[in-house]
């Protein structure tokens, strides 16, 4: 934990145990050929805004008290309480029920209303007679559960539900909505759409529809996948989470494959130490060379210990180039095949290119990739957690700059170094700039009403966030009063800030 300054010590975070969540996967024919129901998230949601994802929500502790004080409910199921959560979505989200004989009609306005005012509501009206659950046939096709590098995670189990000859259309609901519009698609030309950019959909859902195209829903059926599978942040983005020692909340890193199977490819930040992290990317590099994929080169963002791993270690498991910035270069074993990556260089992956930015601000020489699915953005922004920008050798004017110059890219997506991927990058990097912006203005409002020592400073600058560790608060204080006097703002003299 390079970032943090001397004699700081930060307990170290626990992977968090995932929650169960089901999704419906519901399909209907046009003639002879497949559809399937997809959601677009409205922008304003805090999680995958505009992207398209199937219908569906976490099992709540009211679905459980529900399958608790209704024993009968499909009793000869053991994932019964999926379904309750599944039924009860499907009527607050797309406004669809199943009508008793084993087909699905339209929700009434009002009792939608009612359902959607609290989730207890739903069962209420099932055992009044008013929502149907008899002949209700879901199949299980696949079990996902999502990566350990956020707060919150979830076992999702997708079942796929047939619409049969029911005309029903999904419908969206009076007032607040997390989606805006449906849409029916043919699983290959979501998917087509997908990987030209098109379309977003969250990763366990990509290789999914992956799935259903290459296998079909039967086959899916009568041997639903589940445990590990490739997530794909984007076409041609995987990660891959490799356990590290880091600044809680997060607990791994995320190192990412670039490149498309059966072509070349780079791995971007292998921070495998531990021996369960380097048993998880000595697995991905099998699976890559297995594809017919060449691993041309090895990235590193920056030179934080949290993001390069053991590089004797890894060089047993594969051999290829360095490409980084001179100073991330400086603290690895120097090698005849090491590239320095400069701003505007190109990383040439054939079907893509991807683009070096400087970013030095989080440390010296770190820099970003940029491409047309994103940007691979190191330690800039996290969704979860905070960036520092050390006093030791980082640059606050430098770190602005930066996610300045990431925001006016306008990327679709951002790939971080830790935690879920960035899906609204603008809003993000907005929300990071106004809050170092405002800290910075405190900082320099401090020393211009006559605080002069460090302590004095910080305790003004962060009287917003009493809670904040008193060494990390000094630290970045300190960082932002290096900052203001580089720019000529602020000098210090005989040990004291003072205003210029």
């Amino acid at each position: 934990m390079a970032e943090l300054p001397e004699g700081v010590e930060l307990s170290s975070a626990e992977v968090v145990k995932p929650r169960q969540s089901a999704a419906a996967v519901i399909s209907r024919f046009d003639g002879d050929e497949l559809q399937i129901l997809l959601c677009h998230r409205v922008s304003e949601v805090p999680n995958f805004p505009d992207f398209w994802a199937f219908p569906g929500g976490g099992v709540s502790r009211v679905d459980r008290f529900t399958a608790e004080t209704n024993p009968t409910w499909f009793s000869a199921r053991e994932d019964r309480t999926s379904l309750i959560a599944l039924l009860r979505e499907m009527v607050e989200e797309i406004g669809i029920a199943p009508d008793g004989l084993g087909g699905f009609l339209s929700v009434a306005k009002d009792v939608r209303k009612q359902v959607n005012s609290g989730k207890n509501e739903w069962a209420k009206y099932v055992e009044a007679g008013d929502l149907q659950i008899d002949g209700f046939e879901a199949i299980l096709i696949t079990e996902r559960t999502t990566p350990p590098i956020a707060p919150v995670r979830f076992a999702n189990r997708f079942y796929h539900i047939s619409l049969g000859e029911s005309a029903v259309e999904p419908t969206l609901p009076d007032g607040l909505s997390e989606f805006d519009e449906f849409q029916w698609w043919k699983p290959d030309d979501l998917l087509a759409a997908w990987l030209s950019h098109e379309v977003k959909m969250p990763p366990p859902q990509v290789t999914l529809v992956r799935d259903i195209v290459e296998r079909g829903m039967q086959d899916l059926a009568a041997e639903p996948p589940s445990g590990y599978h490739i997530i794909e942040f984007a076409p041609g983005v995987e990660l891959v989470a490799i356990p590290t020692i880091t600044i809680p909340p997060a607990t791994h890193t995320d190192c990412y494959v670039i490149g498309y199977a059966g072509g070349p490819r780079i791995i971007v930040d292998p921070a495998a130490k531990s021996t369960e992290a380097l048993e998880i990317l000595k697995a991905k590099v099998a699976e890559v060379q297995a594809s017919g994929s060449e691993i041309i080169a090895t990235v590193f963002t920056h030179k934080h210990p949290d993001h390069i791993g053991d590089l004797s270690a890894i060089s047993k498991i594969y051999q290829a180039p360095i490409f980084a910035s001179r100073e991330t270069l400086s603290v690895i074993p120097q090698c005849d095949t090491d590239r320095i990556l400069f701003e505007g260089d190109e990383i040439d992956l054939g079907e893509e290119k991807w683009t070096v930015l400087e970013t030095p601000g989080h440390c010296p020489g770190h820099i970003c990739l940029v491409g047309r699915a994103g940007i691979v953005s190191g330690d800039n922004a996290v969704v979860f957690g905070t960036i520092l920008v050390p006093s030791a050798d980082g640059d606050m004017n430098e770190y602005l700059s930066g996610l300045e110059r990431l925001r006016d890219l306008n990327p679709r997506l951002l790939f971080p170094g830790h935690g879920p991927m960035v899906a609204n990058p603008t809003r993000l990097l907005n929300n990071y700039l106004n809050h170092r912006k405002a800290r910075h203005s405190r900082v320099l409002k401090a020393v211009k009403s006559g605080k002069g020592g460090l302590d004095a400073i910080t305790s003004e600058a962060y009287a917003d966030t009493p809670d904040a560790h008193p060494n990390l608060a000094n630290d970045q204080t300190l960082s932002h009063l290096i900052a203001l006097e580089k720019s000529g703002e602020i000098k210090k003299h005989n040990g004291n800030w003072r205003a210029c």
